[in-house]
């Protein structure tokens, strides 16, 4: 009964990540270096799920989720004719993030529909376990 709880609290833990890691985005749609690495251009972080079977153990049942934080270097990056911006190149382009915020809005939707999925498997989980203990009793 606890594994349920224990997998839904994964899910919540992987949610919350993706929240935190698409409010970064969000953020950093206008900066033109990345401030903790210095690197520039300041490139989309997106998450990862994945199942965490290394927390199975001797049981075959339901598994919870592992989540990665990975940097999206594939997308094109966004420039744009500046040439007073510090960050310029020689022909006066400084290059943006390839960050679309109406992406990351939508991401941002998802992840908060399934953190209440979550939370709500859990209260269902709870609930049967207090039933269960009701009709023992």
């Amino acid at each position: 009964m606890f594994k349920g709880i224990d997998i839904s609290s994964s899910g919540l833990v992987a949610q919350r990540q993706r929240m935190n890691t698409i409010a970064g985005n969000i953020a950093s749609v206008n900066v033109s270096h990345d401030p903790n690495s210095g690197e520039s251009p300041f490139y989309r972080r997106l998450v990862t799920f994945q199942a965490d079977t290394e927390s199975l153990g001797q049981e075959p049942s339901g598994v919870g989720v592992k989540y990665k934080v990975e940097i999206d270097t594939d997308s094109e990056l966004r420039k744009t004719y500046t040439p007073g911006h510090p960050h310029a190149d020689q022909d006066g382009m400084v290059t943006y993030p390839n960050i679309d915020v109406t992406t990351e809005f939508v991401n941002a939707l998802e992840a908060g529909r399934a953190y209440e999925a979550n939370i709500s498997a859990m209260d269902i989980t709870k609930e049967m376990f207090t039933t269960s203990l009701r009709i023992l009793a």
